[in-house]
């Protein structure tokens, strides 16, 4: 008789610890509020704006270094937040290719500051472009 109750037991835990991941896994990362670039680093524009050939190195570099935490479309999962919300659209150009500089520990987000700077600025450039590819 107790090993039948233990036996439930354990089964009641399972399925409870299984349908969290499920519920997990349907939730994308929120983002970290706190996180804003300095004014005079969102202030810096985009060398890159008005060249949509350059658009094509930002989604290599994409799929090289992004894809796996934010999503094939920026679209976010439970690694990292969704690239193309609205707020994430909103800041400006010097404000993502800050963050995208910096990283932010706390949040998970690597510091990808060996990059190249042309490198950084294209990847800007592919974000907006995945904004525009949104349904």
């Amino acid at each position: 008789m107790k090993g039948n109750a233990a036996g439930r037991l354990i089964v009641v835990v399972w399925v409870a610890f299984a349908g969290q991941l499920v519920a997990q896994t349907d939730r994308v990362r929120e983002r970290d509020p706190s996180w804003t670039a300095p004014a005079k680093d969102a202030e810096q524009s985009n060398p890159f704006t008005g060249r949509a050939s350059i658009v094509t190195g930002g989604q290599k570099v994409y799929g090289q270094r992004c894809h796996t935490c934010h999503g094939s479309q920026g679209q976010g999962t439970t690694r990292a937040p969704s690239l193309v919300a609205a707020d994430v659209q909103a800041q400006t150009d010097g404000a993502l290719f800050w963050k995208i500089s910096g990283g932010n520990t706390r949040a998970g987000m690597p510091s990808f500051s060996f990059l190249p700077g042309a490198q950084r600025w294209q990847l800007v450039l592919h974000l907006r472009r995945l904004a525009t590819e949104v349904d």
